[in-house]
Parts: C-alpha cells; structure tokens; sequence
C-alpha cells in the first residue's frame, strides 16, 4: 500500500504522528472490507479556500467543507500482486477539521482520523444518501476507529 501525503496549507500545524496514522488507518478500512493492501491513496491538506473551490468545481457547492473523497474507478482492469490500484484521492481540510475538533471536544488527530476512515469508505463505494446508506456506513466508520484505538469521549 503506498499512502501519498501532500500538506499544501500552512494554516494549521499538522503533527508528524499524524501524517505517520494514516498508514494504519487505511490499511484497517481494506481490510474491513477484506481488500488486499494493493492500493495507492493520496491524501490532501489544504486551507478553506481551496476546499471551497474544489467543493465549487467538483460538487457545484460554494462553501468550505471538511473533506471531499475522489474515487478513481478503475473498470475491468486485472492487476496482478505487483501492481498498486488506485483508489482515489482524500482532500482536508485542516482548518475545518481543528474547528470540528474543539466544537466536538475531541483531539484535533482524532478529527483527520475519522475524516479520512470517512473518507476510506466513500473511495470504497459506500455512501449516506439516505438513511440506510448512513447507518451502514457509520456502523463502519465506527469499527474500524474503535479497532484503531481512537476513541472521541472515554466511554465510546
């Protein structure tokens, strides 16, 4: 599995402990859906600007958001054990997550944590479109954190 990580804000500090989580956490995504570990993922920190601008472009929403997912489907192709597929890209922001991390109370790693596990299961194919999508998909979000040991309040 490679994990490209691309910090382009200067914004927010970002802790190298965190860059070095987010190996673990996609791995624990994969293997909740019992996918090989042969993908190349890339994550982006960027500032609400560019959010917001990628948010515009991609989704026609002009507003910052958290974090967009980009899947790369790749159709019909056959990659043999030597070969990383792509999965997609994961862009933060890291300013909307360190506010989502104070109003909510929790660590700001435990925000990106959960940002990219959320993030994980949309490049995976799951989304919360409706009510029994959402449910699904949190029910999934919430295994693999708790299997990764990142709890938001100590009784979680």
């Amino acid at each position: 599995m490679e994990i490209a990580i691309d910090n382009r804000q200067d914004v927010v500090a970002i802790e190298e402990e965190i860059f070095n989580k987010l190996d673990a956490v996609c791995e624990e995504c994969l293997k909740a859906e019992g996918k090989s570990l042969n993908y190349e993922i890339s994550i982006s920190f960027v500032d609400d600007n560019e959010i917001r601008k990628l948010n515009k472009e991609y989704r026609g929403i002009d507003r910052h958001t958290d974090v967009l997912s980009f899947p790369i489907i790749e159709n019909e192709i056959i990659f043999d054990e030597a070969t990383e597929e792509l999965l997609g890209d994961i862009v933060i922001s890291a300013e909307t997550a360190l506010r989502q991390s104070e109003e909510y109370e929790h660590s700001f790693e435990r925000e990106i944590v959960y940002l990219v596990v959320h993030s994980m299961f949309h490049l995976l194919g799951y989304d919360h479109l409706n009510e029994k999508e959402k449910k699904v998909m949190r029910e999934k979000e919430k295994e693999v954190i708790k299997l990764l040991g990142i709890y938001r309040f100590d009784n979680e």
